[in-house]
């Protein structure tokens, strides 16, 4: 077997590898059991240096992100983790903010809110990061982020450089262009936004956490909604008429507060979680003749 973790050292000497790094600690779920190579580039340059490595070896690449929206095996993942840099700054130009791909829904939000530009207050309760947002076209309370993506920079999976705009990333329905490419990586973003009185962008802010504190397991690790919405339906709602509020197998457990949610109440497996899923999507088929698509990532 292939020496990745000597090979890349060789290869790229100033980037930072972890060898069989549990990822538990990077997903909102905490639960994941460890990689065989974790890779953190500070640098788009060495993002692109690992594409290539990874091209030219033929070795297994997984993108980790926040870690908001992905279930882990316990027994960890025989593949090239790559965690995107957080940093890279956020530019302000105008109505335009331009942004890492690393960088936090909540820091871009807070950074358009400061600036006087509304659109992304709903983006501002979202876990994870810019790119994962946009990758699945991210959204909340009647907004998303196929409404205020003006366009994004990405490398191919041979490590090339590509400009796209909004009209070619095929959003729709928590899905875009990177959903159907999962071997693209996106690394920097460009909004576009509306003028407007900070202290009102900041005072929806409020109102739209508040709303979040009342209504979702906030206190509890977990990967958001876990389900996607069926066409005429609210998952959530489904699961609660199914009498599955507060299901529990292992540490994971149908959120008491919103049914939506899959929550971690300590030692939580990734088995756990899977089972629960299955569980669920299998009650609400039988009772309401309903198929529940997971909008987790399950790895």
């Amino acid at each position: 077997m292939l020496d990745l973790g000597c090979m890349l050292g060789e290869q790229m000497p100033q980037l930072k590898i972890l060898q069989h790094q549990p990822l538990a600690p990077y997903t909102s779920f905490r639960i994941g059991g460890p990689a065989r190579l974790l890779a953190l580039p500070e640098k788009e340059a060495e993002l692109s240096g690992l594409l290539q490595f990874v091209h030219a070896y033929a070795v297994p690449l997984r993108i980790l992100g926040g870690g908001s929206n992905v279930l882990i095996p316990d027994e960890g993942i025989d593949a090239l983790v790559v965690r995107l840099p957080a940093d890279g700054g956020i530019r302000v130009e105008g109505r335009n903010i331009t942004v890492a791909a690393g960088c936090s829904k909540a820091a871009l939000a807070q950074a358009a809110a400061s600036a006087g530009l509304s659109g992304l207050e709903f983006a501002h309760g979202i876990p994870g990061t810019v790119g994962g947002g946009i990758r699945m076209n991210a959204g909340a309370y009647g907004g998303e982020m196929c409404g205020v993506v003006q366009s994004v920079t990405a490398l191919d999976p041979q490590g090339q450089a590509h400009f796209l705009v909004n009209e070619e990333l095929k959003f729709s329905y928590r899905h875009s262009f990177f959903s159907e490419n999962p071997g693209w990586i996106i690394t920097s973003a460009k909004f576009m936004l509306m003028p407007d009185d900070p202290e009102v962008i900041y005072a929806r802010m409020r109102e739209l956490a508040a709303r979040r504190r009342e209504k979702q397991p906030l206190e509890y690790p977990s990967a958001g909604s876990v389900f996607k919405r069926p066409e005429g339906y609210f998952a959530g709602k489904l699961i609660e008429d199914a009498g599955l509020k507060g299901l529990t197998i292992g540490g994971a457990q149908v959120s008491q507060k919103h049914a939506g949610f899959i929550i971690n109440r300590g030692g939580a497996t990734a088995q756990d979680v899977r089972r629960l899923v299955s569980e669920i999507q299998e009650t609400v088929y039988v009772r309401f003749g309903v198929k529940l698509e997971c909008e987790i990532e399950m790895w």
